[in-house]
């Protein structure tokens, strides 16, 4: 199996790891190891681009916008004919 070394950990962030170990009854490396394997093997929700930005302007109370009516479609170029 392979190891790994975190560096640079915040003094705060390796406490609630310890705390959340504990509440669980696992060791702080158990706890990390499971904390990767639920992250990394959940499947990746698809990103919708349009529910982004509607989630984000939402947030700010959303905008309305003025549309405007839109015209009737042309008719379809015909290929194959006669040239005039």
């Amino acid at each position: 199996m392979a190891s790994i070394t975190i560096r640079n950990l915040e003094d705060d962030l390796k406490r609630r790891l310890r705390i959340r170990a504990a509440e669980h009854g696992r060791s702080m490396e158990e706890e990390a190891r499971e904390i990767l394997r639920h992250v990394v093997t959940e499947p990746a929700t698809p990103r919708n681009l349009a529910a982004s930005i509607r989630a984000r302007m939402a947030r700010m109370g959303g905008v309305e916008l003025d549309l405007p009516a839109r015209e009737a479609m042309r008719e379809p170029p015909r290929f194959g004919g006669k040239r005039a």
